[in-house]
């Protein structure tokens, strides 16, 4: 009988990109799932420091299924725990620091609830969003420290490499200011998850390709596809009911993935 030979080498079934799944199933021989959780950490683009509202999608911060921010980071990674563990007994907890912009605070505080989760029961690792402005070379020092200790992933948001779109989304920050917060973290030995957006306003699907094969040429070690979500009561739901721009279609949004997936090198993660 003839053997099934996987032509995927990152792959254990079907699929024909590297999960995130795979990635920590072989990393740490066991299922391994994201912890969300909120220390009540604020945004530059929100409080006036560089911006203010956030960008033109943001409802008040990402985040919206983390904990209460009043909860400490132990009780927060404990209902999360118990939440996991109801789906899969006996999974591990990587402790997601997720609403905001999670370095945006004094050093002493970052150090604080990181290594508060990483005490908690079950958490074998952190994972960090933050802004390629929030990321100076103490809190880079920093972290690449603790990466030494833990397994730890910095997820910076940049959504498009164009900065008129940025622009126009009041992004806040420049592509050049996020590589340069890039190379530093890639320098530093840090492991690095990078956000892209499809279907922001006036960008075409070349553009969204575009956006992630620089990302595989800059070799990050992994990104995450989100598809544009409006929320009630932003400034980009006022635009779509003005007609400013348009949705993409699921069909459309697809045909997309599939040519970002196809300019992406195998061993980059696709978290998302």
């Amino acid at each position: 009988m003839r053997q099934f030979v996987n032509p995927f080498e990152f792959s254990d079934d079907n699929k024909r990109y590297h999960t995130l799944y795979y990635h920590l199933r072989h990393k740490f021989g066991k299922r391994v799932v994201k912890a969300a959780v909120n220390s009540g950490f604020s945004c530059p683009n929100i409080d006036g420091t560089c911006g203010f509202g956030g960008c033109t999608y943001c409802s008040g911060g990402s985040g919206v299924f983390a904990g209460l921010p009043t909860d400490s980071i132990t009780l927060q990674l404990e209902n999360e725990r118990i939440r996991i563990r109801k789906k899969y007994p006996d999974a591990d907890l990587i402790a997601y620091f997720q609403p905001n912009t999670n370095t945006y605070a004094p050093l002493d505080r970052l150090k604080a609830v990181y290594e508060e989760a990483l005490c908690a029961e079950g958490v074998v690792g952190i994972s960090i969003a933050t802004r390629a402005d929030c990321l100076d070379g103490e809190k880079v020092e920093y972290i690449a420290q603790l990466a030494k200790k833990t397994y730890l992933t910095v997820e910076l948001g940049l959504q498009t490499i164009f900065d008129e779109t940025a622009e126009r989304i009041n992004r806040g920050h420049s592509f050049s200011t996020f590589k340069d917060a890039f190379s530093r973290l890639k320098d530093a030995g840090v492991r690095t998850c990078v956000h892209v957006i499809n279907g922001l306003p006036g960008e075409s699907t070349d553009m969204m390709v575009e956006t992630v094969r620089v990302l595989g040429k800059m070799k990050a070690d992994a990104v995450k596809i989100h598809s544009l979500h409006i929320m009630k009561n932003t400034v980009m739901e006022k635009q779509y009911a003005n007609g400013e721009f348009e949705l993409m279609s699921m069909e459309d949004y697809i045909e997309t993935v599939c040519r970002q997936i196809c300019v992406l090198p195998p061993e980059t993660v696709v978290e998302r």
